[in-house]
């Protein structure tokens, strides 16, 4: 796992922000200089927006392909304009937002008895299926880690029981922060 200060979630956050605006008002997302060593390094990571507390989009990556600056700014504009639960954020809601990232560690192989409902988020697959979890998510629903397994198995589109009869587990833990009020209003519409 990344060892973020907290200078550096802000700084993610401030990103992820700025990168939805951008693309909204702007349709790009300006270049920047590298923000640093620990942001540049490839992680995985997930962007989660709620707009008056309820979900309005999350989109991530699990695998660490690009570095994790680039990596928030691509999920944050995923989540807001390309998730397909919902329509995608306009400029005007773009204040409304709140915006949660998780930094993902590097994926393992878990035995379902070793799953921790508020450490682990899961990754289940089996033939073409495959679906995550994130750690908060069992921990927002009161999930005990039976249910977590079985709508981590509903989520990747196999049938709920899946992980019992031969798909593949796997785990990560994640470093979850999100915006303060003050961050958000320091960030009005563009």
């Amino acid at each position: 796992m990344l060892p973020l200060t907290e200078a550096d979630q802000q700084t993610l956050l401030r990103m992820a922000r700025e990168a939805i605006r951008e693309q909204l008002a702007h349709r790009r997302l300006a270049e920047i200089p590298e923000p640093g060593e620990v942001l540049s390094q490839p992680c995985g990571a997930f962007v989660t927006l709620r707009k008056e507390k309820r979900l309005r989009g999350c989109i991530g990556y699990v695998e660490a392909l690009r570095p994790l600056y680039t990596t928030v700014r691509e999920c944050a504009v995923a989540a807001a304009l390309h998730d397909p639960r919902f329509a995608p954020v306009t400029l005007a809601e773009v204040p409304e937002l709140s915006l949660e990232i998780s930094v993902l560690s590097p994926l393992e192989e878990i035995a379902s008895e070793k799953v921790e409902v508020g450490k682990h988020g899961l990754l289940i697959s089996k033939g073409g299926y495959r679906g995550l979890l994130l750690p908060q998510v069992a921990v927002e629903w009161n999930w005990d880690r039976e249910h977590f397994l079985e709508e981590t198995c509903v989520k990747a589109g196999l049938p709920s029981d899946a992980w019992r009869h031969g798909a593949r587990i796997q785990a990560f833990t994640a470093v979850v922060f999100e915006e303060s009020e003050h961050l958000r209003s320091a960030h009005p519409a563009a």
